[in-house]
């Protein structure tokens, strides 16, 4: 069945994300930008146009997934051992980015820090609790509390930084490479490149950066944008809980389940400095992936060396 909570987060982000883009881009060529001056007409574009996006995601998801199922009384689920917990970072990183998203383009209102802390850090949790309650109807489903910790926190993690610093001197980001295992469960894993970045956790890789210089851990030379990551993978499985023999009749080869954790340098794209508005947009934009670099990967076999690990 098809991972309605990770294509819904995906979704959203991609949304935010474009929409944030179109946002600073009016202000591109703006000399006097004020960020604590509050513009009305902005903070109304933002709001509208936040609202229309919730509801209208909310509606779509309902329509193309949760309407063709059967509904029941609200319940919980307990879905902590599926996936070695990858879908539980996949959740984290995800609130924590639709935080991300919600407190700069309240900023770019010109919203005091502290409101647009509060106010856009936790639209990750809002938007994701809903999800959550619309599991709980679906009697295929059920809300997550193993999801729901990790939405809180992934928006815990924004929030309290940028209280404590104004900055996020740790950033959650993702990384992905094809994995052999999808093709024995396309129905789950994805059946095309698209939908296995999405799905395949096999292929998945959750990472933690730290910014080197806000740590005050170099010498001041040092590039400030360089980054140290660490990350964590799961790797040999074809289902959720436990690995099928075999799925609608065919046999699926056996693979031992075991988990994977990585350290790596990193680049922190935007803290690069470049005059340029347009590139300065892009680097923030797509600041969640995590650029490929020579890797130490950890698991139950030992250590192994990766020239560079996507």
């Amino acid at each position: 069945m098809l991972n309605l909570r990770t294509i819904a987060i995906l979704i959203l982000l991609l949304i935010l994300s474009g929409n944030q883009n179109v946002l600073f881009a009016q202000d591109a060529d703006s000399s006097a930008f004020h960020p604590d001056t509050l513009n009305k007409k902005k903070l109304k574009l933002v709001t509208y146009t936040g609202a229309t996006l919730y509801a209208g995601s909310i509606i779509g998801l309902y329509n193309l997934w949760y309407k063709d199922y059967p509904q029941s009384s609200f319940h919980f689920f307990n879905d902590n051992d599926e996936w070695l917990q990858m879908d539980k970072f996949g959740h984290a990183t995800a609130s924590y980015y639709i935080g991300f998203v919600g407190y700069n383009a309240l900023r770019w209102t010109g919203l005091p820090e502290r409101k647009s802390i509060w106010y856009g850090g936790l639209t990750g949790l809002v938007y994701l609790t809903t999800v959550e309650i619309m599991d709980g109807f679906s009697e295929q489903w059920g809300a997550s509390p193993g999801d729901m910790a990790a939405n809180t926190l992934g928006t815990a993690l924004f929030i309290s930084q940028q209280l404590a610093w104004h900055e996020q001197k740790f950033v959650m980001k993702w990384s992905y490479h094809a994995s052999p295992y999808a093709q024995y469960n396309p129905e789950q894993l994805g059946s095309t490149p698209i939908k296995r970045m999405l799905k395949d956790y096999n292929g998945q890789t959750y990472w933690l950066s730290a910014n080197i210089s806000s740590l005050g851990l170099q010498h001041t030379s040092f590039p400030k944008w360089i980054n140290f990551a660490a990350g964590y993978g799961a790797e040999g499985m074809t289902g959720g809980f436990s690995n099928p023999s075999e799925i609608n009749g065919v046999p699926v080869p056996y693979s031992e389940r075991y988990r994977q954790f990585y350290i790596a340098p990193d680049i922190d794209l935007s803290r690069i400095p470049v005059k340029s508005k347009t590139l300065k947009l892009i680097f923030k934009t797509i600041g969640f992936i995590k650029i490929p670099m020579p890797t130490l990967e950890f698991n139950k076999n030992g250590m192994k060396f990766h020239p560079l690990y996507f």
